[in-house]
């Protein structure tokens, strides 16, 4: 219990001047729009996707819900997309809430080859509410002491807000067997202080993305010869924001319609402080796929030194609509992205 009012406290009074990192997932491919903007319309057809993530639920919850949907309009090589997003830090005292556009833009550069590149412009709504806090003065030495704080909530703002605008880009590159992708969040780096203008910047976000798909069935293991995909695919994704860096190294098993996955977070070999080490996490993922329809859950379990956190969940759901016919009546087999969808 003293853990988690810790790490509120701590969490509140760096709201005032913070150098904040943004929430992550595990299915990082089954938020693509959030990962990146060069996604929107990959599908090539219609996509609904959700995605849900609890983190450390044993410490304080961190919460991220996101919706997205995006489109490809083949007359103009071209998608859009719409993401969602709230995401919740302890029990909610902390709130932003996103609302994003995307556009992507896609050519080929050789006949095995093709590119898309992706923008972004985001409204963000940000606050704090001070209500149903404890303060200093409600404790003592024997504990919490019932009763209301000298502290006034209201004084203090009540709910806090900043909105802002926020811009992101990036570029993918990809074949039947692999892909590369960049991205740059937050270029803008907006302010998303409450109290101190101009000093609580949000530090951009990079990210590079990368894999392959190496088939056990047919020559493209794209489940366009085959009526069964058989693959494995080995991914990394570093990301970078301020003086922060991670790396994610995994690898996916798809027997359709199942999907596995394992995944270690961290740099063991840097550490920003010698008394901390740079382990994240080890997760474990499993996805069904049939039809149109996915679902995946994947959990992480803390190898860090924050100790018994309860991990992280994460539950994701996608479906794509049928792809409308062209007006000519005739169908154009578009280059499929070879990532996973979890």
């Amino acid at each position: 219990m003293f853990k988690k009012y810790l790490l509120l406290g701590l969490l509140l009074s760096l709201g005032r001047l913070a150098q904040a990192q943004d929430p992550q997932f595990t299915q990082f491919y089954a938020a693509p729009l959030y990962l990146n903007p060069a996604f929107a319309g990959s599908a090539y057809a219609p996509r609904l996707t959700a995605n849900y993530r609890n983190q450390w639920p044993a410490i304080t919850n961190y919460v991220t819900t996101m919706v997205g949907f995006d489109h490809y309009f083949d007359r103009i090589n071209s998608g859009v997309g719409l993401l969602i997003s709230n995401d919740n830090q302890g029990q909610g005292r902390i709130q932003a809430t996103e609302i994003g556009l995307q556009y992507a833009y896609q050519f080929q550069v050789s006949e095995s080859s093709t590119v898309r590149l992706g923008l972004q412009g985001s409204y963000v709504n940000r606050n704090i509410n001070y209500f149903g806090l404890t303060f200093g003065d409600q404790f003592s030495d024997r504990g919490f002491i019932s009763g209301s704080s000298t502290i006034d909530p209201v004084a203090q703002g009540g709910f806090p807000k900043n909105k802002y605008l926020d811009f992101s880009t990036g570029a993918l590159v990809f074949s039947d067997w692999y892909w590369v992708g960049v991205s740059a969040h937050h270029i803008n780096r907006p302010d998303q202080g409450f109290f101190v203008n101009g000093r609580s910047r949000l530090p951009m976000k990079g990210s590079i993305q990368a894999g392959l798909r190496i088939p056990l069935n047919g020559v493209t293991g794209l489940s366009d010869e085959l009526d069964r995909e058989i693959s494995i695919s080995p991914v990394i994704l570093y990301k970078f924001q301020g003086k922060y860096d991670q790396l994610d190294v995994g690898a996916y098993l798809t027997y359709s319609p199942i999907t596995v996955g394992a995944y270690y977070r961290g740099i063991p070999f840097k550490k920003y402080d010698q008394t901390i080490n740079n382990n994240d996490a080890v997760a474990l993922l499993a996805g069904y796929r049939v039809d149109k329809f996915s679902i995946g859950y994947s959990y992480d379990a803390t190898i860090s030194s924050l100790g018994a956190s309860g991990g992280s969940h994460e539950l994701s759901l996608s479906y794509i609509f049928e792809k409308p016919e062209r007006r000519t009546g005739v169908r154009r087999r578009d280059k499929k992205l070879p990532c996973p969808k979890f």
